[in-house]
């Protein structure tokens, strides 16, 4: 469950070049680097302990599409951080970052 917004323009300005070819002549995002990028950004910009980070994979370069990345950090909290894919030529930003509750045992 998505608990609470996190404003601010730095978690909105990751923009980036995040392109990898994938077969069949399609065009993705780079999940291990937008992985990369996410991390450094949450960290330098927000001051954030980033332990790790996951996004989808074969996500398809096409202006306006949105993913989710999850963020665990390192004191065990999660958030999720939205991204969208700006243009053709891969740029992303990040449109949105939320805590994520976490229920008893997690």
């Amino acid at each position: 469950m998505k608990v609470s917004k996190h404003g601010g323009a730095a978690a909105m300005l990751i923009a980036m070049l995040l392109v990898a070819v994938a077969g069949c002549g399609e065009t993705v995002i780079d999940d291990v680097k937008t992985e990369d990028a996410i991390a450094q950004n949450l960290e330098s910009s927000l001051d954030k302990k980033v332990a790790s980070v996951e996004c989808p994979s074969g996500v398809e370069v096409k202006t306006g599409v949105s993913f989710d990345c999850t963020v665990k950090l390192t004191d065990g909290k999660r958030e999720t951080a939205t991204l969208k894919v700006l243009n053709e030529d891969a740029d992303v930003e990040v449109t949105d970052l939320e805590s994520v509750s976490q229920g008893k045992g997690e």
